[in-house]
């Protein structure tokens, strides 16, 4: 994947669903910009919302209507808010579809901005697929869709992949929306091929100074298969694919039993923990950091973080809602712009 430089640091940060804690947390982020050392960012979505919700809890934050150009300048006394999409009224808690078409707008501003050069990588509050999918949304979740707008607005084939970091544990799971019972077919050589070479590219492009990740699988079946005594999968597919990857250079080993991968001792051995379905990755990672883990989009041509949670609606506006983890997705993503200019200078 070709990635043209990109010289701007300003981060675009995409409003999610206005009904839920994205605005919540996004103002409480910037509230705390000083004492967290956050860098400017943009808010794509409604000013009048952002204004709204803030004098809703309390929060002693100016809104200002403002472009890629004056965001950074305007930063240091308003959050700067770029207007996209009719932004009809919202009430914090109170889902509706008539705010879907402003939700994907932003998210689509935010990637055409960066493709533009105007803006450096994306932040992404939290969507409610249900609400989207009911307007006609027709993916997944924000992974998918963001492989879509690669390929609209890069004109590259994309393959996004899901990885989710904290400090204590960085995950990633191989399958993401899809019913337990398919892992097991998903779960493919070519799957976890082509998985580990956008990991190992990526993590040394926005993390790592070309240093090559230690990654584990873990297996599909209880105790990795036990040999075959508990499923096929591990010896007939995933061993063989983890042969043919230590051969072409990767750090990749496995497959492991997951119960006995995330322990403290376990995860002293690795950098990134594969695994086959989506819960046996985020139940370890949210568990142990659930208000610091970032959600990471890797397989991109850009910088995409967001934070590892939900819309919470029942917490919207009511002041509760914690930005823990929007200021970590916020700090990794300029942490990987600058990682991205350092590492490779043809990168964003």
């Amino acid at each position: 994947m070709n990635i043209k430089p990109n010289p701007s640091r300003l981060l675009v940060v995409s409003m999610g669903d206005p009904a839920g804690i994205g605005p919540d947390i996004i103002l409480k982020a910037y509230h705390q910009r000083l004492q967290e050392h956050l860098e400017p960012f943009l808010v794509l979505g409604c000013a009048d919302i952002f204004q709204n919700r803030a004098k809703q809890l309390g929060l002693p934050v100016n809104v200002m209507q403002a472009t890629p150009e004056n965001a950074a300048d305007l930063f240091p006394n308003a959050l700067p808010v770029l207007k996209v999409g009719d932004c009809h009224a919202v009430e914090a808690g109170h889902p509706s579809q008539a705010a879907a078409p402003a939700i994907i707008a932003a998210i689509e501003t935010a990637v055409a901005l960066i493709k533009d050069h105007r803006a450096a990588a994306l932040v992404t509050a939290p969507i409610a697929k249900s609400v989207l999918q009911k307007a006609g949304f027709s993916h997944p979740g924000h992974t998918e869709f963001l492989g879509e707008l690669s390929e609209r607005f890069y004109q590259e084939k994309a393959q996004p992949v899901m990885m989710i970091w904290s400090s204590l544990l960085t995950v990633v799971p191989l399958t993401i929306h899809i019913p337990l019972r398919q892992v097991a077919d998903a779960m493919t050589a070519e799957c976890l091929e082509d998985s580990v070479a956008i990991i190992d590219r990526d993590w040394r492009r926005w993390f790592s100074k070309n240093v090559a990740p230690r990654m584990v699988l873990a297996g599909i079946n209880p105790h990795a298969g036990e040999d075959g005594h508990i499923g096929w999968e591990e010896e007939r597919i995933l061993k063989p694919a983890v042969k043919k990857l230590q051969e072409r250079g990767f750090d990749l080993k496995g497959p492991f039993s997951a119960d006995t991968l995330f322990h403290a001792q376990a995860r002293q051995s690795y950098d990134i923990a594969l695994c086959p379905s989506h819960d046996q990755a985020l139940i370890p990672v949210k568990t142990l950091a659930f208000d610091e883990g970032v959600n990471i989009t890797l397989g991109l041509p850009f910088i995409r973080t967001s934070p590892d949670h939900g819309t919470a609606f029942d917490l919207a506006g009511t002041g509760k809602a914690r930005p823990d983890s929007m200021i970590a997705a916020l700090k990794k993503a300029h942490a990987m712009v600058t990682a991205a200019s350092t590492n490779n200078p043809s990168s964003p």
